[in-house]
């Protein structure tokens, strides 16, 4: 069993101290092995933001982290850096790859770098980010839950949040449905939610999960939706099902509970 915490839009910089210590006890809790950091790691992209969210990561002591970077972590208004180095920040606090990736028994995790330094919110998939995510899921093992992270979301439930989506989502959706893909993570609009591509599509002949994380650890909190991580339990086997769980921060109690538990299937759709 290999079990995924998800955390996605700590901007850190807004970060609420109690929130972050109830997150580090959850994280020790659940003992997870690898840590989805799916973008907005900061408020605005400043050396001590970056900073800050580096310690947090390492006080998780999670074995595996896959950190993308988020549209606010890339400078706003130092348009010096935005034009000419706009991942510095990124680079020095997570390292060079811009699109880590991570695989075992269980599970592949591929990740897709969304964010352009010439769009200030709106994400993009290149139709080269799309055909190389293609290929190296059709390689791996269908028996593995086969994972895509990004940060602005493929789907939203919600036609008010339309605007967020990604562009270029519905070619990406087709063609990682196709080579395999059964779950695609991601953020950005801080609303926590599963969705089933495969029911709004007749063309996609497999199982196909849209997964999103709400805030982590920010104040940036909608209305609807408190701080909240997500927890993905993967194990490869013949019954092809996998677990989702959402964890929301309650505030009277001043720690993480589970919300929401889920089993979900993937690979082909029964007929």
């Amino acid at each position: 069993m290999t079990v995924v915490v998800q955390i996605s839009d700590p901007h850190f910089g807004t970060e609420q101290p109690s929130v972050v210590d109830a997150l580090i006890a959850l994280c020790a809790e659940l003992n997870p092995d690898v840590l989805v950091l799916s973008g907005d790691i900061t408020q605005r992209a400043r050396a001590r933001e970056f900073a800050a969210a580096s310690a947090f990561v390492r006080r998780l002591q999670i074995p595996a982290v896959l950190a993308i970077a988020g549209n606010h972590d890339i400078p706003l208004f130092d348009l010096v850096s935005r034009l000419f180095r706009p991942y510095a920040g990124f680079h020095k606090a997570f390292g060079a790859e811009r699109e880590p990736s991570f695989e075992n028994a269980d599970c592949v995790i591929l990740s897709v770098k969304t964010t352009r330094r010439y769009r200030h919110v709106d994400g993009e998939i290149s139709s080269e980010q799309r055909e190389r995510i293609a290929q190296r899921l059709s390689r791996a093992d269908a028996q593995k839950v086969r994972v895509v992270v990004l940060h602005q979301p493929i789907a939203v439930p919600r036609s008010s949040e339309q605007k967020n989506v990604v562009h270029g989502h519905e070619s990406a959706i087709e063609s990682w449905a196709k080579a395999g893909a059964d779950i695609i993570l991601a953020g950005h609009i801080h609303l926590p939610f599963v969705l089933p591509l495969h029911e709004e599509s007749p063309k996609l002949s497999r199982h196909l999960w849209a997964i999103n994380a709400g805030t982590a650890v920010s104040s940036r909190v909608r209305y609807d939706a408190g701080n909240s991580v997500n927890v993905l339990r993967f194990a490869a086997s013949p019954a092809a099902t996998f677990g989702v769980e959402h964890w929301g921060y309650d505030i009277s109690t001043g720690t993480f509970r589970c919300r929401a538990e889920m089993s979900l299937p993937y690979g082909l759709k029964r007929t």
